[in-house]
C-alpha cells in the first residue's frame, strides 16, 4: 500500500453506469472518501472512462459484452451518459483516460501515464467488479504492478459475483481492503 509510487484508479464510474448499478448502499459517498483521502495523501487520482466511437466501428460482433452495449446504445463517446458521475468528478490535476474495452489499459494511454509518473502500485475502484476491476487487475498483475483493491469502492450488477471476486479471486493478486482500512493505512504512512 505504498503512497509515493501509487495511484488511485477510479474506473467506469460514469453517469449511465451508476444509473444501472448503484444499489443504494452509499457507494458514491464511500468512493468520494477514498478520492478525498488519496488527494490529501498526495496520491494521484486517475479516472478511466469507457467511450466507444459513434456508430460503434470499434466493436466486433464477436465481442459478446460489447455487442450487448451496442444493443443498449450505451458508452457512446461524447454523449452525456459517458461523463464521469458529478459526485466524484475529476478536479484540476487529476488525469482522465479514455478506454475502449474492459481493462483500463485496453485502448488507452494508461501505461504511458503510469510510466511517466513512476507509478508502480495501483489502488483499484470502479464499476463493475466483474468488468473493469477484474480486467484491469489481470493486466496489472501480468505486468508486475502492485495492487490494492478497495472492496467497498467496487460495485457489480451481481452481488454474488462481486463477493466471489472480492473474497476469493482478487486476493490471489492484490491486497483487498475496505476504504476505511485503506484511509487509515495511508494516513499512518503519511505521518511517518
Amino acid at each position: 500500500m505504498a503512497n509515493s509510487d501509487s495511484a488511485l484508479l477510479v474506473m467506469d464510474v460514469q453517469r449511465e453506469i451508476v444509473d444501472l448499478a448503484d444499489d443504494g448502499s452509499g457507494y458514491l459517498p464511500r468512493l468520494r472518501r477514498a478520492i478525498d483521502g488519496a488527494r490529501a495523501a498526495g496520491i494521484p487520482v486517475i479516472y478511466a472512462a469507457i467511450a466507444l466511437r459513434p456508430g460503434y466501428p470499434d466493436v466486433s460482433t464477436r465481442n459478446k459484452a460489447l455487442t450487448a452495449v451496442v444493443r443498449a446504445g450505451l458508452h457512446v463517446e461524447g454523449e452525456p451518459g459517458t461523463d464521469i458521475h458529478p459526485d466524484i468528478a475529476p478536479r484540476p490535476g487529476d488525469t482522465v483516460i479514455t478506454k475502449r474495452r474492459g481493462s483500463a489499459f485496453s485502448g488507452s494511454d494508461l501505461d504511458l501515464v503510469l510510466r511517466a509518473r513512476d507509478i508502480n502500485n495501483l489502488v483499484l475502484t470502479g464499476i463493475a467488479t466483474s468488468g473493469v476491476v477484474l480486467h484491469t487487475a489481470c493486466h496489472a498483475n501480468d505486468t508486475d504492478l502492485g495492487l490494492t483493491v478497495l472492496s467497498d469502492a467496487c460495485l457489480d450488477l451481481d452481488p454474488e459475483v462481486h463477493e466471489f471476486l472480492i473474497g476469493k479471486l482478487l486476493p490471489q493478486w492484490a491486497e483487498v481492503v475496505t476504504v476505511e482500512d485503506w484511509l487509515k493505512a495511508i494516513a499512518t504512512q503519511t505521518q511517518t
